[in-house]
């Protein structure tokens, strides 16, 4: 049985997030393309990224770094690209689906884009070889803070009854001022192995 968290410890994550948002939110247009630009420079090369043939990534909103160059080049290398669909229901599941180059989008209930339903081409995330996850914040242990919808942690939640798993290699994205000292984790929070961003790598230790 999962404990839930105290009311301290979610005012803290909330008071975190907030700040945490704006500051992103503050970034300038000149500094969000010139992040956009050195997180393509860190990833692009990677082995990670380039030994990958099934991607899921993300269209950013409120300030989160933008990986739209990743998701052009992955499909300039033929690899398969897959963005996050939230489920008319359950109205809490999230899937993946493939989007191909110029595929038209719609806005969701959040007004983030997403491919319309086509479940022919969906993946069942632990068939994916590399998921490029958003955030809020972030610590050097793969720690992640999300928007708190819990939509990544539900659909990661087979990991805590598997012993070994290999796939899929999970990394957050986000900018370098994104970064705490540590995050504390709740029981049901899905650790990344690591975290890149416009300036650098921060893989967790195993």
């Amino acid at each position: 049985m999962t404990t839930p968290a105290s009311p301290d410890r979610n005012q803290q994550r909330n008071h975190l997030r907030r700040t945490l948002r704006k500051a992103r939110r503050n970034l300038t247009t000149a500094q969000q393309q010139a992040a956009a630009r050195g997180l393509y420079r860190q990833l692009a090369q990677h082995p990670l990224f380039r030994r990958a043939r099934h991607i899921s990534l993300y269209l950013p909103v409120d300030g989160e770094i933008d990986p739209r160059l990743l998701l052009r080049e992955a499909q300039r290398r033929g690899k398969r690209t897959y963005l996050p669909v939230l489920s008319a229901w359950p109205r809490t599941k999230m899937v993946f689906q493939r989007v191909k180059p110029g595929e038209k989008l719609r806005p969701n209930r959040f007004s983030i884009a997403e491919p319309f339903v086509r479940p022919a081409r969906q993946r069942v995330i632990w068939a994916l070889d590399l998921v490029l996850m958003p955030l809020v914040g972030f610590d050097e242990n793969g720690g992640r803070l999300g928007m708190g919808g819990g939509f990544y942690d539900r659909s990661l939640a087979y990991r805590s009854r598997r012993a070994k798993w290999q796939k899929p290699v999970l990394l957050g994205l986000a900018h370098e001022c994104q970064k705490v000292e540590r995050l504390d984790q709740a029981r049901w929070d899905i650790a990344m192995q690591g975290t890149v961003s416009d300036q650098g790598w921060y893989l967790a230790q195993p």
